[in-house]
C-alpha cells in the first residue's frame, strides 16, 4: 500500500449503501480509494452472494433431503457477504489511515517517534484487512464447494463463478497483504506468513471446483 496522494473520496454511507455505478467512478477515479482491498472484499461478497442464490435455487420439492445443508448454507453465505462488504468500508478506512500517519509532523524527536508509530499501527492494520478477507475466501470456497454436489444444476456454472470470486479475492489480498507488510519489521510480518501461505491451497481448490463444474456443464 503506497502513501496516497490525495483524499479518498469514498462516501461515509459504505459499500454496501453504494450504486455501483457510482462504486466503478470512485474505483477508475484519481483517488487512492476505493482500491485492490477494496475490490478483493467485493470480490468475497459476490462470490458468498452467488453461494447464496444457487442455494435458494435448491429448494424444489426433489431436494427436500439435502434443506438442512441447504438452509445452513444460505445462512453462512448471506453471512459471508455481511462480514465481506464490511471488510470493502474496512479497507477503505485503514488506507486512509495509513495516509494520515504519514502526514503527521516529524520536526521533532518526539513527533518522529509518534509518527513512527503510527505508519507502523496503521501498516498492520492495513494487512489484517486482507488477511480477514482471505479467511472469507476461504469459507465461501468451502460452501462452493460443499454445495456442488446437491445445488441446482440449471444453475451449477453460478458455483464455478462463486468460486473464480471467491480465488481473485484470495489472490488480490496477498498482493495487498505483501505491499504492507514490506514496511513492517520481520517480527511483524511474520504475523502474516500464515494467512500468505494459504493462497496456493486456495487457488487449487478453487481451479479444481471450476474443472469440476466444466465437466457438469459438458455432460463429463
Amino acid at each position: 500500500m503506497s502513501q496516497p496522494t490525495q483524499s479518498p473520496q469514498h462516501t461515509a454511507s459504505g459499500f454496501g449503501g453504494s450504486p455501483i455505478g457510482d462504486y466503478l467512478g470512485e474505483l477508475a477515479a484519481k483517488v487512492p480509494a476505493p482500491g485492490g482491498g477494496a475490490v478483493a472484499a467485493l470480490h468475497a461478497a459476490q462470490g458468498a452472494a452467488l453461494v447464496a442464490m444457487v442455494a435458494r435455487y435448491t429448494t424444489r420439492a426433489k431436494d427436500a433431503d439435502h434443506r438442512p445443508v441447504i438452509d445452513r448454507i444460505i445462512e453462512a453465505a448471506d453471512t459471508a457477504r455481511e462480514r465481506a462488504l464490511a471488510l470493502a468500508d474496512a479497507d477503505a478506512d485503514a488506507f486512509t489511515a495509513v495516509g494520515a500517519a504519514y502526514k503527521l509532523p516529524k520536526a521533532t524527536d518526539d513527533e518522529t517517534a509518534a509518527r513512527s508509530a503510527a505508519i507502523h499501527e496503521a501498516l498492520l492494520e492495513a494487512a489484517r484487512v486482507p488477511a480477514a478477507v482471505i479467511d472469507e475466501a476461504d469459507g465461501i470456497l468451502a460452501l462452493a464447494t460443499e454445495l456442488l454436489p446437491i445445488g441446482n444444476p440449471n444453475v451449477v456454472t453460478d458455483i464455478g463463478a462463486a468460486a473464480a470470486a471467491a480465488r481473485a479475492a484470495a489472490v488480490t489480498s496477498q498482493l495487498n497483504i505483501e505491499i504492507n507488510v514490506v514496511s513492517l519489521p520481520d517480527e511483524h510480518a511474520a504475523a502474516f506468513t500464515w494467512a500468505l501461505g494459504r493462497i496456493d491451497e486456495i487457488t487449487a481448490r478453487a481451479d479444481s471446483l471450476h474443472l469440476e463444474v466444466l465437466r457438469a456443464v459438458r455432460g463429463g
